[in-house]
């Protein structure tokens, strides 16, 4: 028997109100993973019918019919695109080779697609972009400052200028080929969001995260490389000192925006 996502994922047709949206997960971690897709719910204000997930250290994708989406939502974890290739396990291997497939798709149909955080390494590679390890950031806010572009932009008019966010990142996008544009920078990192075509978003911040959720994420990932194991405490103390409403208005815009029923 095939659940219901494999049933869409495999090209199934269902006669839902309005067609869903699709995560694609890259965390193996239980609580990690469950953590990310209640926030990617509660902020985009879908429910579970609403945002289905595939959970790609699990399973593989499979064929996506783009067709029964309204869009598609890459989540962030531990992979880089840029890790050496020699340490990148068979199932990372797997999974960037299903998520570089699927992207040239959703770029040549200009398909309504958000990556947050590993967005910027899966989706820059794909376009082009120059995707390495010189603008890394250490987990906890960045200050996040929009561009022209991105001040004009239909996911981010109306933020602030200058926002607060949660990033965390080994990997960035160091240079953008010219027909990319550029959104948004923080002092550290130049790429901090950009667009391909109309409908193609990748961000290099996590606007999913709110103050319980970076604080869970530290707690699984203090071994993972981000941050010394001993910080993990003062981390989380710092996190709940700063403000970051802003971030998650992307994510209820982006639903808003490609809702669509069936």
């Amino acid at each position: 028997m095939f659940s219901l996502t494999d049933k869409l994922t495999r090209g199934y047709s269902w006669p839902v109100a309005d067609a869903p949206f699709l995560l694609l997960s890259i965390r193996g971690e239980d609580e990690a993973a469950d953590d990310e897709y209640q926030a990617m719910m509660r902020f985009t204000g879908l429910d579970e019918a609403g945002l289905r997930r595939v959970r790609l250290t699990h399973r593989p994708l499979g064929e996506v019919e783009l067709g029964h989406w309204s869009g598609i939502i890459l989540g962030g974890g531990p992979y880089n695109v840029s890790d050496d290739p020699e340490t990148k396990s068979e199932t990372q291997r797997r999974v960037e080779a299903e998520l570089a497939r699927l992207l040239a798709e959703v770029i040549a149909d200009d398909f309504p697609f958000l990556g947050c955080c590993y967005g910027v390494g899966t989706v820059g590679r794909a376009v082009g972009a120059v995707v390495d390890r010189a603008h890394s950031e250490p987990v906890g806010a960045v200050t996040v400052e929009l561009t022209d572009a991105g001040r004009d932009d239909a996911l981010f008019a109306g933020l602030p200028d200058s926002f607060e966010a949660f990033g965390g990142h080994k990997e960035a996008a160091s240079q953008l080929p010219r027909h990319v544009i550029r959104l948004a920078s923080s002092p550290a990192c130049p790429v901090q969001a950009f667009r391909v075509g109309a409908n193609v978003y990748a961000t290099q911040f996590h606007p999913e995260l709110d103050v319980e959720g970076i604080c869970t994420r530290i707690d699984v990932y203090k071994d993972h490389g981000y941050f010394a194991p001993e910080t993990a405490e003062s981390l989380k103390a710092d996190a709940r000192q700063r403000d970051v409403r802003h971030p998650t208005v992307i994510m209820s815009r982006f639903a808003q925006r490609y809702a669509r029923p069936t």
